[in-house]
């Protein structure tokens, strides 16, 4: 499709969400069980920076951060929710959680 590649970055808090989602699944469900969410994550970032995809058809509209101004967009992969907003020369992932916490935390 010939589309700019665009480095995926995560920002501190993503980071820091990342972070409490290893810890969760980590004490749920245990090492293995962890290692794969997390590749399964990864895997989903690095098909945002893929030159083939078209990123504004790729995920949906986060309604969830709707208040702001910029368009936020969400990727949900088993319990997994990956919200992104695509800037100028970068991806950036905003938020990283499990879709059974309690949505108001996620603000």
């Amino acid at each position: 499709m010939g589309n700019k590649i665009k480095p995926v970055e995560l920002t501190t808090r993503a980071t820091n969400d990342l972070g409490k989602f290893k810890e969760f699944y980590y004490k749920s469900y245990g090492a293995e069980k962890t290692e794969e969410i997390i590749d399964i994550i990864f895997d989903r970032l690095e098909l945002l920076e893929s030159p083939n995809v078209d990123l504004m058809k790729m995920g949906s509209i986060d309604e969830e951060f709707s208040h702001l101004k910029r368009e936020y967009r969400k990727l949900v992969e088993l319990h997994c929710k990956i919200t992104y907003r695509v800037g100028k020369s970068k991806i950036y992932v905003v938020r990283i959680f499990d879709t059974r916490q309690d949505p108001i935390k996620n603000r």
